[in-house]
């Protein structure tokens, strides 16, 4: 099982992940944010990730600080626990409905971390979240995992809706992208023999 555990601790955050990428969906998700561990409850399951992530930060001060690491060390989980990236289909794409909302979610586990994130957000919270730690938490994820990553909210109305629609597209983009491609016999998907 390609699996991974980062612990990392700062002056605002203390943080403990593993993820398992050929898991089942299952999670333990406690970040101290409801919103964000809906978000990622929701990323488990749909990617078939096994997640575990606990998160103490300093919440006291506001949400920022705790959804951007907890975004890094996932990153870094993930890409410990794809290795070196043999034998995976690398490109994935998907168009994700979540009622009213449209989301397009490109994934290129490149090894060039790059963030395209063209969602807006007609409010600025989705209960006690801020909606503007949705991009902050994509592009930690996605700097940290090495993902060339491109979001895109073609239409939506509902805040929870496009958020929703963003994290379930990454989690169908990931789970074609990490799997694994018989045709490539182990080999790195790249003409430059490493990714």
């Amino acid at each position: 099982m390609r699996s991974a555990s980062i612990s990392r601790k700062t002056a605002e955050t203390d943080i403990a992940v593993t993820v398992h990428l050929d898991g089942t969906g299952r999670s333990n998700i406690a970040t101290g944010i409801g919103f964000l561990d809906h978000m990622l409850d929701l990323l488990a399951r749909h990617a078939l990730f096994d997640l575990d992530v606990k998160v103490v930060g300093d919440l006291h001060i506001d949400q920022h600080h705790s959804a951007e690491d907890c975004g890094i060390a996932l990153g870094q989980a993930f890409a410990k626990a794809l290795g070196d990236k043999r034998g995976v289909t690398r490109y994935a794409d998907i168009h994700l409905p979540m009622d009213e909302a449209l989301t397009r979610v490109c994934v290129d586990i490149s090894g060039r971390p790059f963030l395209v994130f063209r969602t807006a957000f007609r409010v600025e919270k989705i209960g006690t979240f801020d909606t503007e730690l949705v991009r902050e938490w994509f592009q930690a994820f996605a700097m940290n995992a090495g993902l060339t990553l491109h979001v895109d909210t073609l239409y939506g109305d509902n805040a929870h809706h496009i958020a929703e629609s963003c994290y379930k597209g990454l989690a169908r983009a990931l789970r074609k992208a990490v799997a694994i491609d018989p045709r490539e016999e182990g080999r790195v998907p790249s003409t430059k023999g490493s990714l």
